[in-house]
């Protein structure tokens, strides 16, 4: 969902793509979105285009042909990034692994040291499975190689900690509409200045005009280059939208999901549903109960969006009719959004048979009290 606030500011009269009061407004975005990365690097800004976009501009600017791009593989957008590294002529290794679980720190470090890669990609907060994976072992062996890391936190950007600077991710990318609340249209993306001057240096030229963080950090940086032009609204949208985390606060705002996720996962049990993904490496804004055997998923989904205008997902790939996924996330994430998910899931299960050993609702409740 997006904050009235939000969708006052998109009324707004546009300017020019280049006049000094969008630079204004892309300066204010910059400034707090470090925090909620966690990093002071310069180069933070907000690509033109969703959080795919972000994904291939991160890809192109560090991937060259030839070059060896490792890639952590257990889910739907771990797949994306691998995809794009062959597309870009890069020699792609991958660590696979079943959708929902996640690496053992030591199988990643061996993983890292023996391929040696130049670039390594993976997914913090896999939104087509629920899963966490851990920055730190992934991160701390691609130091020993001598590799640049890539990070997608398209759903923990604001609702879970980054900490990119701490862990020492290079470059990391985000969307607009999941933790911040904004619509889509823009990709939040960060560059530590060790990337940026390899960048700057890479043997090769990145194939990719539109998403060269060279050409773009003339338009977003102080010689104010024209470069391409901006989606001025989605600008006024995100500034306006990380304007409400900063009155919020980040700490408040990483606990708000926290205690909304506990109330729903201590519902969904009490309703006898199975979380796909053990307690230490769950999203704090994504939840995958699976189907219970013999529910029609899709039914129950057409019944709640039908009957409450609620629309939760299903699984993706190989998770395909056997989970749900349930975003309770940014403006989203509320007790009141929370009690009301969870009535009209075990509404929607008993309309096909399905007998919950006990309410949902009470069991979050409970939680919350």
């Amino acid at each position: 969902m997006v904050d009235p606030r939000v969708y006052e500011v998109m009324s707004k009269p546009i300017v020019s793509h280049l006049d000094p009061f969008l630079f204004e407004v892309m300066a204010e975005i910059s400034a707090w979105l470090k925090p909620v990365f966690g990093t002071a690097n310069e180069f933070t800004l907000a690509v033109s285009g969703t959080g795919t976009a972000g994904m291939e501009a991160a890809v192109s600017n560090f991937v060259e042909p030839g070059s060896k791009f490792a890639v952590f593989t257990n889910g739907y957008f771990c797949d994306r990034i691998a995809e794009m590294g062959r597309r870009h002529g890069a020699n792609t290794v991958e660590l696979k692994a079943e959708w929902g679980n996640v690496y053992d720190p030591d199988q990643a470090r061996d993983f890292i040291k023996r391929e040696k890669p130049n670039v390594v990609a993976f997914v913090h907060a896999e939104t087509s499975t629920g899963a966490f994976n851990d920055p730190g072992p992934i991160c701390e062996a691609a130091r020993e190689v001598g590799a640049f890391v890539i990070a997608d936190c398209v759903t923990s950007l604001g609702t879970m900690p980054i900490n990119l600077d701490a862990v020492g991710i290079d470059c990391a990318y985000s969307g607009t509409q999941k933790g911040l609340g904004a619509p889509p249209g823009l990709s939040p993306i960060t560059v530590s200045p060790k990337a940026m001057e390899w960048i700057k240096n890479r043997k090769s030229v990145n194939p990719s005009w539109y998403f060269d963080f060279n050409l773009l950090s003339g338009y977003f940086g102080t010689t104010r280059r024209y470069h391409h032009t901006a989606p001025i609204t989605m600008f006024y949208a995100l500034r306006e939208a990380l304007a409400l985390l900063h009155d919020e606060g980040l700490e408040p705002r990483l606990e708000r999901h926290r205690r909304n996720q506990r109330a729903f996962v201590a519902g969904a049990e009490a309703m006898g549903l199975k979380m796909r993904v053990a307690a230490p490496h769950r999203l704090m804004a994504l939840n995958t109960p699976e189907v219970p055997e013999g529910i029609d998923d899709l039914k129950a989904r057409k019944h709640m969006l039908n009957n409450y205008n609620i629309e939760i997902s299903g699984g993706l790939g190989s998770l395909l009719g056997k989970v749900f996924r349930i975003g309770v996330m940014g403006v989203s994430s509320t007790k009141e959004n929370v009690l009301l998910v969870l009535e009209t899931l075990e509404e929607a299960l008993r309309e096909q048979g399905y007998k919950a050993p006990a309410s949902g609702k009470a069991a979050a409740e409970k939680t919350y009290a």
